[in-house]
């Protein structure tokens, strides 16, 4: 039986929403795409799916397909047969007979690797390289993603018959940004852990400003860059203090930052920031129910010259300013419409110093 992973952590409205579709799905012995940003958690995602099914006993079997080329992805999922004495070597199909296996970054999977995929998924049966016959395999298949898969299929980069067949279910993983009711337990659950690895005897936690600046970060690496901000700081705080006596009370983002940075002067290559995150949209459609939907938030054109952190702060003004004027000015229903606390709504109006 494989590990028992731990316990998923957050308590917004989102959060639980998603681990009742999860223990749903779990029930359901049929393939189930996983959709989610980087860092968001797939991986705990397709765990749970596997430990709350019948299959819980059996093997769970994890394949970043991202990770090999195209031969090597072939003989690591279906293993490969010789004619020269070696010894067959088996695949991980062959491995998560009767339980559960997790293909990750499944955009990734050439045309070919495609068609094998679905022969397993619709026949329950592949062919292993240097075989001609095939071989049955009992599985669940759970992939995951981290883009639009259907808009891949209709730029022809990805079957789209091989996804009617693996979307039986698609559970997508709300980002943190949209349920910062999560960062705190998050924060100290990482922070503790980190404390205790360390030796400290205790863990003080966060001041209440430093807690509104975490919860109110846009976090393009989620949970994974949340959790390596949370590690890095306590730590450099255990450096200076081991007895950990006293809330951190500020906290760095950038480990590269300080006075003799190495820069660049080439153009750096596009990456995601607030203004080229994905935008969550409420479907016209009706949903079923437990299905989750996120705020369509379009972030308007930043002064590309401002720095980070300025930019940031223009964001989260923008926001502030909506919030309170589709609220008249009241700020607890500022703060729900945010989908903040009224301590976090607080603290941001003190941060912009607008707190009357």
């Amino acid at each position: 039986m494989s590990a028992i992973p731990a316990q998923p952590i957050g308590q917004s409205d989102s959060f639980h929403a998603l681990l009742d579709r999860v223990s749903d799905a779990a029930s359901l012995d049929r393939p189930v795409i996983v959709v989610g940003e980087r860092g968001t958690g797939k991986e705990m995602i397709a765990s749970r799916l596997h430990f709350l099914s019948p299959r819980w006993e059996a093997q769970f079997v994890k394949v970043n397909c991202a990770a090999f080329n195209d031969d090597m992805l072939d003989r690591e999922l279906f293993g490969e047969s010789f004619m020269d004495g070696q010894d067959d070597t088996n695949g991980r199909f062959y491995e998560a007979d009767g339980g559960t296996i997790f293909l990750d970054n499944i955009e990734t999977l050439s045309p070919r690797l495609q068609e094998k995929l679905m022969r397993a998924v619709e026949y329950g049966e592949y062919e292993a390289g240097g075989e001609a016959h095939t071989q049955q395999v009992d599985v669940r298949i759970v992939t995951a993603t981290g883009i639009d898969l259907p808009a891949a299929v209709a730029r022809g980069e990805f079957r789209v018959d091989l996804v009617d067949r693996l979307a039986f279910d698609v559970i997508t993983i709300p980002p943190l940004r949209y349920r910062p009711e999560d960062v705190a337990p998050l924060a100290e659950h990482f922070g503790r852990k980190v404390a205790g690895s360390l030796g400290a005897e205790s863990f003080p936690g966060f001041t209440p400003e430093v807690m509104v600046e975490l919860e109110t970060r846009p976090w393009a690496g989620n949970v994974r860059e949340l959790k390596a901000v949370i590690e890095r700081n306590v730590a450099q705080a255990f450096l200076k203090d081991e007895a950990l006596s006293t809330p951190i009370a500020a906290l760095s983002f950038d480990p590269f930052d300080g006075p003799y940075r190495l820069r660049d002067s080439r153009p750096a290559p596009q990456i995601q920031s607030v203004e080229t995150l994905p935008i969550y949209k409420e479907s016209s459609e009706p949903q079923s129910e437990g299905a989750l939907s996120q705020p369509d938030i379009e972030a308007s054109p930043i002064e590309v010259k401002q720095s980070f952190a300025d930019r940031i702060m223009v964001f989260e003004r923008r926001l502030i300013d909506e919030a309170l004027k589709l609220s008249e000015g009241h700020q607890g229903n500022a703060a729900k419409h945010l989908e903040l606390t009224y301590h976090s709504f607080r603290g941001l109006l003190r941060k912009h110093g607008l707190k009357k």
